[in-house]
């Protein structure tokens, strides 16, 4: 397939940034706003009905962040019954909810969802100017959640990691070093895990996924009075910096579901983050597992502290979210899709049995 020359010019980049240092073709790891990158996502459910009413909820893209996130059209095809676009009054996620009766034929749904997305870098070396957060905006996002609670353990952990912290960089960055150096990934781990934050530091098991590790820093975050949030969103493209394990291998990106945070600074505004990549680093980039003074990891560490990288496509920032129509209980998160058959939820994580496809494909110009 032929490259656009924007992005051959990335990847040129990229290349000669990687062959600048020796044995290590991906350890310059250094996003960084280069353009806008168009992505086109199409979800597709045939879920069987068996003789029961079927419901369906599929997330669609609801962030709108002018740096680095423009949700675009989206549009469905479905021989449900009942089908609408709908929004979480609560927290602002989107989805389409579609509804089918009693029958045998599968219940369908495609969901085709445009996005535009970019590499994200701060400078946190010079205060910049941003919005500031609203009353309900700070409370929002230093409020505990049912599995992301602010008190107990979670708050003595937090008070441990940021005393003696003399500003709330300093607060944000030891918190991203003690969740980089104290938790690991476990590719055991079902989907991205679940984010019950203080389970983990009860048990002393600090290790799962990116919705694990990466709620324990908005939670040890929001704990220390630094609004921070979760940001539940998809993989869509490889990584133009070498990584493997940093992006999207296919097309198919059934399963390459991603959840990265976010904090809050007073000089520079939401600043991301990322250290449950840092540890995916560790664990998947080479056959071997790496260290934390790996070159690969160092860079990615230095990186996902303030950057990240536009091959991503974010849907919300929601928590304990009420499907509408639904039996089952609340979800902690959505960025899978979701169904009922017959009132009985069906597993996400299992997406042959439920059955779901999605697919990821660039919009090149």
């Amino acid at each position: 397939m032929s490259l656009n020359r924007r992005a051959a010019m990335r990847l040129g980049t990229a290349a000669l940034l990687a062959s600048a240092l020796p044995g290590c073709g991906s350890a310059s790891y250094a996003p960084k706003p280069d353009g806008w990158r168009r992505f086109r996502v199409t979800t597709r459910v045939a879920i069987p009905r068996e003789g029961a009413a079927v419901q369906a909820w599929v997330p669609v893209p609801a962030v709108s962040e002018p740096g680095w996130m423009r949700p675009g059209e989206m549009v469905w095809r479905t021989d449900a019954a009942q089908a609408a676009l709908k929004t979480d009054a609560r927290t602002g996620a989107r989805f389409v909810h579609a509804v089918w009766p009693a029958g045998d034929a599968p219940a369908t749904l495609e969901v085709t969802s445009m996005a535009a997305t970019q590499s994200r870098s701060v400078d946190l070396t010079q205060p910049r100017p941003h919005p500031p957060l609203s009353p309900a905006e700070r409370s929002r996002f230093t409020a505990p959640t049912r599995l992301i609670p602010t008190d107990g353990i979670v708050a003595q952990t937090a008070a441990a990691i940021t005393a003696g912290a003399r500003s709330d960089l300093e607060k944000a960055r030891r918190i991203y070093d003690w969740v980089v150096e104290k938790t690991a990934r476990n590719p055991e781990t079902r989907g991205c895990g679940l984010g019950d934050i203080a389970s983990m530091l009860m048990m002393g098991d600090l290790t799962g996924k990116c919705a694990d590790l990466n709620a324990l820093y908005v939670g040890l975050a929001r704990a220390s009075g630094l609004p921070a949030r979760d940001v539940y969103g998809l993989r869509v493209a490889p990584s133009d910096f070498g990584y493997d394990s940093l992006g999207a291998g296919s097309s198919d990106v059934t399963g390459a579901q991603h959840c990265r945070a976010e904090v809050f600074l007073s000089d520079f505004g939401w600043v991301p983050v990322d250290p449950a990549d840092v540890r995916k680093v560790m664990l998947e980039e080479e056959a071997r597992a790496l260290h934390l003074r790996d070159p690969q990891v160092r860079a990615a560490r230095s990186a996902l502290f303030g950057a990240w990288e536009g091959n991503w496509v974010a849907y919300n920032f929601a928590h304990d979210v009420n499907l509408p129509g639904a039996d089952g209980a609340d979800l902690p998160f959505l960025m899978y899709p979701q169904a009922e058959t017959g009132g009985e939820r069906r597993d996400p994580l299992d997406p042959d049995g439920f059955a779901y496809t999605i697919e990821a494909r660039e919009n090149r110009s």
